[in-house]
Formats: C-alpha cells, structure tokens, sequence
C-alpha cells in the first residue's frame, strides 16, 4: 500500500525568508503579527513539487488605530507571485469571523505549519474557537466550498487536474469528519482526516495512491477521475443536503468574550 505520510516542514532558507517578509510587514503596516501559518496544500498534506506558499497571519495595530470616525482596511496583502502567496487579517475582522464561526480561521488555528505564534495569545483564542458551536458553520461552509469546486472543474470531464480533484476530496472528507465527529474541528491537514476515519478499504487505497499522484505531479497535473472516490464525494454531498438543516448552531453569546479577548490583545496585554 502507498504511504500518505509526507514532510510537513519547510526549508530553512524558505523559512527565513517568509519570517523576514512577515517582520518586514509589522515594520511596513506598524502591526504586531499575533500568528503566521502555512495554509495552503503544503499544510493540507498535499503538495506539489512546485507549489507555492499560501502564508497567511492575523495581526493587530495600535490602540489608536481602532479609535478612528472611520475604520481602516482590515486586511494586508503582500504582492503575489509565483513563490509567495501572503496575506492576512487584523484581529477585529478575526474575532468577528470566528464569532460566526469562520472554518477558515479554525483550519489556520490548526494549521501543522507555523510560521509566527504567539504561544499564550493562540492558546486562548483557539479555546475560544472551542467554545463556539461550530458543526453547522462547518457543514454549510465545506458543502459549498466542494460543490462548487466541482461544478468548475470535475462534473462533465473524464480526466481532471489533481490539485483542483483534492480541492473537493478535502471539502468531502471534512464533512465525513462532521459525521462521525460532531463536536470536534476537523483537521486542517488531510493525512489527519483519514486516520480519523472509518474509510472503507477501496476509498483508503484510492486517496493514498491520488496521494502519491499528487505529491509527484506539478500543480497542472492531470488524471483520470477515480469512481470509487467520485462515489464517496457524492455520498458525503448528499449527506450534507439532507443533514445541514439538523446541525444546529450553539446560540449562546460569546461576543463579550470576544471583546475581552479583543481588548487585551490591542492593550498589549497578551
């Protein structure tokens, strides 16, 4: 059987130079970046040999820049090119999103690859995301994300590019998780997904060896669609439909835990 076991870290000349960039950004925007992580598929457990370094980090100004008659932009992005990939959000627009909850910002708490991290701060605010109802959010949010991903790029093709396949594997293995794990995140990194899953044997064989497609294929890489997993993506879509509406959010009012929260990180409190 194919391993699906693959190097998480990143070079130590890659390393330094998205730490450079990143410190580079807090000097540029006058912001202390509270976190940094890898978000794309090298932290995802899937990628290419030339894939790029999707870096993304949640920041925080000064005091006075949150007292202004009018807000400032509440994003920073760095120029795109074929090797870096990085933006981020300021801590307000964050917190407002976790507050939803946002799956996106629950994956960069859990990404594997960290760039920049504040110990104490990051461990309270993914107790935070912890005590925030977040199955539903999830649901919708990967039930959307898949299907889209495949109305663009798999329905109505024989052979498909490998790393737009994943973007729906994952999104389907996401939801799968939702099933059998209710009340937990589902992990960022796809290697996790799978040992937290009851897979039959046919669907595991099939993604270990996409896996090992996808690790020596460059990012335009193609292949022929795979039934078995093409059945197991429509069954966990079909799920999902039947099943959101069931999913029910936790109601309860964080946001003044997110104004403490939001409040000491601004005052430098944390």
């Amino acid at each position: 059987m194919s391993s699906t076991k693959f190097d998480l870290s990143i070079s130590e000349k890659m390393r330094k130079s998205i730490t450079e960039k990143l410190r580079q950004t807090e000097t540029n925007h006058d912001v202390r970046i509270l976190f940094a992580i890898e978000s794309g598929s090298r932290a995802w457990g899937f990628p290419s040999p030339d894939s790029d370094y999707d870096v993304r980090f949640v920041y925080a100004h000064p005091p006075d820049w949150y007292l202004s008659l009018t807000p400032g932009r509440d994003v920073i992005e760095l120029p795109l090119d074929a090797v870096y990939d990085i933006n981020g959000w300021d801590i307000k627009k964050a917190l407002n999103l976790l507050l939803k909850p946002n799956p996106v910002l629950l994956e960069w708490l859990s990404s594997p690859i960290r760039y920049i991290w504040d110990d104490s701060l990051c461990a309270e605010l993914v107790a935070f995301s912890q005590t925030i109802s977040h199955g539903q959010a999830c649901l919708h949010h990967y039930l959307n994300l898949g299907e889209r991903q495949f109305n663009l790029y798999i329905d109505g093709k024989e052979r498909v590019n490998l790393k737009k396949y994943f973007y729906i594997v994952r999104p389907a293995m996401a939801i799968a998780w939702i099933r059998k794990h209710p009340d937990i995140i589902p992990p960022m990194n796809f290697q996790k997904l799978m040992v937290g899953l009851d897979l039959n044997t046919d669907v595991q064989m099939a993604l270990k060896d996409l896996l090992l497609a996808k690790s020596h294929s460059k990012e335009v890489g193609l292949a022929s669609r795979i039934n078995v997993i093409d059945d197991f993506i429509a069954a966990q879509f079909d799920w999902a439909h039947e099943n959101a509406s069931s999913v029910k959010a936790d109601k309860r009012d964080h946001l003044n835990q997110a104004n403490t929260l939001f409040r000491s990180i601004i005052k430098f409190e944390r």
